[in-house]
Parts: structure tokens; C-alpha cells; sequence
């Protein structure tokens, strides 16, 4: 029988084990190891079971755990889980999340389920769900929490003291206390540090920082995101138009939003959708990937017809046949080289009209000085090889062109995609590919058959 010290154990040896508890049908030693285990590793050993797997460990955890859990686990997963329960269950459930984690939930159900929800609700957890929810989706307003301290500036620091002391508490990731008017406009902020070290008697006003920074309402998540990166925060007020405080956003809401858009960068290079479930079923894994898989056979069909156009030539130089990979496939290393670049200078904020026709021409010119440099070693590579100086001309140049048309794809081509509202992450990698196979096939052999007309 394994031993009960998996709080201190790796989510990956805890998984062994439980598989093992479950496979011998030790559902109670299962429930007692799910009891010890932070809700961060069992949100990680749900999403690397399979299906049938998850859905005894679900029905094994604790009613009190439930809400943490569905804090930590992806999209794609913490659906179909929230589904499988009784609206009753949810609200219950999902009581102690924070404001912006329960709107976050409550948006991915059914409206039928999500009304229920929300009246099985108490009129105080309904009242601050309602007032999340009617923001949009990936803004401030969504990331946000409604559970602020505010102060008075007129008041002193020993008033201060004494109400947070009778407070009892304060609300997690707290680092500033802000400071507003009668009408709740957000004067400034007030460290916690500072509160500690200052004399009793100094009043909020002579120690607030007056030129805190406020995040509207509206900004997009991603752009919150780079504020707190560039600006090393750990919270922010968020205000409405008028400066009115609504909530506050906090950094471990961030580091989800950073590691999201990671994720989305991550699998869209690969065509696929950043929640993807590792284990999920077989059937909707495939229709999911068989768009992409689609396009990509159209565009690889594509490249294969520009082939077709100098079957001609291939048939009467049969050594192109074996080396026409070649260009291609260096024009597109150098140009996912360029894009990865760029994507990552899209994403940072690096980039916008100022400077992107600036770095285009910086992209083209790299690709030039790369493609010449390589064609001249491919030259002397092929020569050697074949001792055909022709051929050796024909694949240098070939590659020339392809490199330098490779630099100004990779630049260009998420600038585009981003100007017509296309993530470059997603489809970038794919038009690149299509790009670099038709120009460089279209070059080689295209030089191929001048050389043999004349």
C-alpha cells in the first residue's frame, strides 16, 4: 500500500500511485490521498489522466475542494467537468472563488445551467457575479476583483491600523491600499510597507503616492499583461471612465493571462487550439486538427503544381530532382527564423508603423546577406559534388533569390496577418511554408529551364 505522505510527493509519482489505488479498487485510500494534495497537483493530475480516469477522481474529491480546483484546470478540461454537475453543486462549489474566476466559470456554461446557478446563488455572490459578467471577455473588467480596501486621505495611519485590525483580514495579493474621494475617484495608493514604518499620527494624505497608475476598465487582458511586466507590479486599481474605482487586477491573474497567450503562440504554430486536451477523446482530437491538416494539403498541393509546370525539365536534368529539396527547405529555416522574430516583437509591443517598414528592410537585408553567403557554400558544395558548374550556378542562385524573399516573407507576412485581424501565430507558419516552397521551387527550376532553352 503506498505510504500518505503524497503532499510532499511529485504530481507525477502521485499519479502513479493513485492509478494503482484505482486499478486494486482502494477508492477510499484514493479520496484520503486526494485530501493531503494541494489543488494545483490534482488540477495537474486530472488534465494527464484519460477521460474515464477523470471521472472517478472527480467524483472522489471534496465538495470543499471543488472551487480551487476548477481555478487551476484548463478551459478544454473545466468544462465538461462543470457540466457533469448539478447547478446546485456549482454554486455551492464555486461560493469562495474569487469574483473574476467565478465569472470566468459561470461564462463557459449553458444559459439554461448558467441561471440556475446564479439563483441557487446568494444575493450578495449573485449581485458581484451579474456586475463581472457584464464586461466583455479578455478585458480588465474580466480579470479583475471587486475586493478592495480603500482609505480616506484625511484619516490617520493609527485609524488606519485599528480598522484593518478589526478588518480581521485582507484580501490575498495585497501589496497597496488605495486611497479615493467621497465619490470613490482613486487618489492614489498607500503601500502596506509605508503603513508599517510611519508614525502614528502622519495622516494618509503626506504618505500616498499621488501618480499611481490605473488600468480603464476596457484595456484589453494582453495589454495588462505588459503593463504589469514593464512596471513589475503586484496590483493595480481599475477604474471606470470617470476614474470611479471598480476592483483591482492582481499578478497571479496575469502570470494565467501571461501563460495563455504563451500557450496560444506555442500551439498555433502548430495549427492547433492553444486548449487542446492531452488525453481528450479521440474522434474530437482529430475533427479539431483536420482543418489545419486541410489547409495545409491545399497549400502543399499548391507548390507541388508549380513542380508540375517543369516536369519538363526535371525529366530532361534528372540530378534537379534530386537536390530541388534543397532550396526550399533552407528559404524556410530563414524565414520561421524572421517570423519568430517578429511574432515575438508583435506580442512584446515592440513593433507598430513607425518602425515596421524599417524592419522589413532590415529583414530583407539579412536575408540577402544570408542567401549569398549560402549560395556561394552550396555552390562550392555542388560543384565539388557533380562537377557540373552550370547546376552549381543554378541551385546558388536559386537560393539566393529564395533566402532574400524568405527574410521579407517572415517580416511582412505577421504584419499583414495582424493589419487583417489574423493571429500571426496561428496562420503565419503555414502562409511562410507556401511562400518559401513556391519561390524557391519556382526559382530553381525556373532558372533550370532557361538554361536548358539556351
Amino acid at each position: 500500500m503506498p505510504v500518505d505522505n503524497t503532499e510532499n510527493d511529485h504530481p507525477g509519482h502521485s499519479l502513479d500511485q493513485l492509478n494503482q489505488a484505482l486499478s486494486s479498487g482502494m477508492f477510499v485510500h484514493v479520496r484520503n490521498m486526494l485530501q493531503k494534495m494541494a489543488a494545483s497537483d490534482i488540477a495537474l493530475i486530472l488534465e494527464s489522466s484519460p477521460p474515464d480516469v477523470r471521472q472517478v477522481l472527480w467524483q472522489l474529491i471534496d465538495q470543499e475542494h471543488i472551487g480551487d480546483i476548477l481555478d487551476e484546470l484548463s478551459e478544454e478540461l473545466k468544462d465538461p467537468l462543470i457540466r457533469s454537475m448539478s447547478p446546485e453543486r456549482v454554486a455551492k462549489a464555486t461560493a469562495s472563488m474569487d469574483t473574476d474566476d467565478l465569472a470566468y466559470v459561470l461564462r463557459s456554461l449553458p444559459d439554461a445551467v448558467y441561471k440556475q446557478v446564479l439563483q441557487s446563488m446568494t444575493e450578495q455572490n449573485r449581485h458581484r457575479v451579474e456586475q463581472a459578467l457584464s464586461y466583455p471577455d479578455e478585458t480588465a473588467g474580466s480579470l479583475m476583483n471587486t475586493d478592495t480596501v480603500t482609505l480616506r486621505p484625511d484619516v490617520n495611519i493609527d485609524v488606519v491600523l485599528r480598522y484593518l485590525r478589526q478588518r480581521g483580514n485582507l484580501p490575498d495579493t495585497t501589496d497597496t491600499l488605495y486611497v479615493v474621494d467621497k465619490k470613490d475617484k482613486v487618489l492614489g495608493g498607500v503601500r502596506l510597507a509605508d503603513l508599517l514604518t510611519c508614525a502614528p499620527n502622519t495622516t494618509i494624505r503626506n504618505i500616498m503616492d499621488p501618480d499611481i497608475e490605473s488600468i480603464p476598465v476596457s484595456m484589453s487582458d494582453s495589454e495588462v499583461a505588459k503593463k504589469f511586466e514593464r512596471n513589475d507590479w503586484v496590483s493595480a486599481p481599475v477604474v471606470d471612465n470617470d476614474g470611479k474605482l471598480l476592483g483591482r487586477i492582481t499578478i497571479d491573474d496575469v502570470v494565467d493571462v501571461i501563460r495563455e497567450d504563451a500557450e496560444h503562440s506555442m500551439m498555433g504554430m502548430a495549427g492547433m487550439d492553444d486548449d487542446e486536451d492531452t488525453f481528450g477523446p479521440v474522434l474530437k482530437s482529430t475533427l479539431r486538427r483536420s482543418l489545419w491538416l486541410s489547409i495545409n494539403l491545399f497549400a502543399a498541393l499548391l507548390a507541388s503544381s508549380v513542380s508540375n509546370m517543369f516536369e519538363g525539365t526535371i525529366e530532361q536534368f534528372a540530378t534537379i530532382a534530386v537536390l530541388m529539396t534543397i532550396v526550399p527547405s533552407m528559404g524556410g529555416v530563414a524565414g520561421n527564423q524572421t517570423l519568430a522574430l517578429v511574432i515575438r516583437g508583435i506580442a512584446l509591443g515592440h513593433i507598430g508603423q513607425s518602425n515596421a517598414r524599417w524592419l522589413i528592410g532590415k529583414e530583407l537585408s539579412i536575408g540577402f546577406l544570408n542567401g549569398l553567403m549560402w549560395s556561394i557554400l552550396v555552390f562550392i558544395a555542388v560543384f565539388v559534388w557533380k562537377d557540373d558548374i552550370a547546376l552549381a550556378g543554378l541551385i546558388g542562385g536559386a537560393m539566393l533569390i529564395n533566402m532574400t524573399i524568405a527574410g521579407l516573407a517572415g517580416a511582412s507576412i505577421p504584419l499583414i496577418l495582424k493589419r487583417l485581424k489574423i493571429d500571426p501565430a496561428l496562420a503565419g507558419g503555414m502562409v511562410l511554408a507556401t511562400v518559401t516552397d513556391i519561390v524557391g521551387l519556382f526559382a530553381f527550376l525556373g532558372l533550370a529551364t532557361i538554361y536548358l532553352t539556351h
